[in-house]
């Protein structure tokens, strides 16, 4: 099962499908598509992905529980990028035989790998378990001419998700962890606004799924092990030498590690896609990797090269001590266009996120 550039073979096709029947066999509530639908679908500029979510097969059962089936791969970084408080649940698929290689503290995924990423809401944050809406799914493929991201959108019986090539908005309403009612207007993103923050070195590039960030410990059936050590025990990734031998990103969310760590892992995964040597905001001069060193390229008392409107009345990406008077702190607090960053990817303001990056700024000392 392949996913490369050109036209699907019918072979190709007609052997996914006996693949799917058979594992249709050991679950019998999966939903596979008849041959002829498979062979009828609708493809993209004559390549993949599929119309619906479903005709991949990743899921067992209802889709809706997005249970994987046993040749998908669950995995969640240190820290996760603020989108609007969605919840988020993610998957890679690798293909039969290969591997994925540490090379340079890189994971090089092989041609024909998938990432799948879903987002969802629970009716009420405060009981996780309890009934959710998932908003859309978005895949990324590994074609021979580089990666390809695809947003799907889900239905409201949710019952599958459909490819949108144009993107989207919907209406959310949930309680949040406080008890109180939030309604957010949620955005989805089209297919070509993806390289806005999957760019590096201008070609469209994964995000979160990088050695540093799945260098830890996943906690699964009440067990606890390294995702990297387990993907090497799966016979699906080499290189991996011990997670002491590796780079390792916090969760920004732990208050157990120190603040300075946080507030860097936080910035790291919401900004550092673009505001870094490789990415879309180079020019900029403003740097924010977890590990970036130059204090001036972190933005410790620089000055923006061409901010505009959305410096605000400040003068300094970080003022030591002054969060409140930091041109970052601004934008992040900020959702109106020309001033907001991230540029897109929320509608709405991450608080808490405000409140560990305004502590940090604080803690900071010229």
């Amino acid at each position: 099962m392949y996913f490369y550039k050109g036209k699907i073979e019918t072979s190709l096709v007609l052997l996914g499908f006996i693949a799917m029947v058979n594992f249709s066999c050991q679950n019998p509530k999966t939903e596979i598509p008849k041959a002829e639908e498979i062979l009828k679908e609708e493809l993209v500029d004559g390549n993949f992905p599929y119309q619906r979510l479903s005709t991949y097969g990743f899921f067992q059962g209802d889709l809706k529980n997005l249970s994987p089936s046993s040749e998908v791969i669950f995995y969640q970084p240190a820290s996760s990028l603020f989108t609007d408080y969605a919840q988020k649940s993610r998957f890679v698929w690798i293909p039969e035989e290969k591997k994925v290689k540490i090379e340079s503290d890189e994971l090089n995924l092989p041609l024909g790998s998938m990432l799948i990423k879903n987002f969802f809401y629970p009716e009420d944050f405060r009981k996780p378990n309890s009934t959710r809406k998932i908003i859309e799914t978005r895949i990324m493929i590994h074609q021979e001419n580089g990666w390809e991201a695809f947003p799907y959108v889900w239905n409201d019986t949710q019952t599958d998700a459909v490819l949108k090539i144009a993107g989207g908005k919907t209406t959310v309403a949930f309680t949040d962890q406080n008890g109180e009612d939030q309604i957010i207007n949620y955005l989805i993103p089209n297919k070509n606004q993806c390289k806005s923050c999957h760019n590096k070195n201008e070609k469209l590039t994964p995000i979160g799924i990088s050695v540093a960030y799945l260098n830890t410990s996943l906690d699964e059936a009440g067990q606890k092990a390294n995702q990297l050590e387990k993907w090497t025990e799966l016979e699906k990734l080499e290189g991996f030498m011990g997670e002491e031998n590796h780079p390792q990103m916090v969760n920004y969310e732990d208050k157990n590690q120190s603040l300075e760590l946080r507030a860097r892992a936080y910035l790291d995964i919401n900004c550092a896609h673009c505001h870094r040597a490789e990415g879309p905001a180079s020019t900029s001069g403003l740097f924010l990797t977890y590990d970036e060193s130059n204090l001036m390229k972190l933005g410790i008392r620089k000055t923006p090269v061409a901010a505009g409107a959305g410096a605000g009345n400040f003068t300094f990406d970080i003022l030591p001590g002054k969060a409140e008077e930091s041109i970052l702190l601004h934008r992040m607090n900020s959702t109106e266009v020309g001033i907001a960053m991230p540029e897109i990817g929320r509608t709405t303001v991450d608080k808490e996120g405000i409140e560990l990056i305004s502590n940090w700024i604080n803690s900071i000392q010229d």
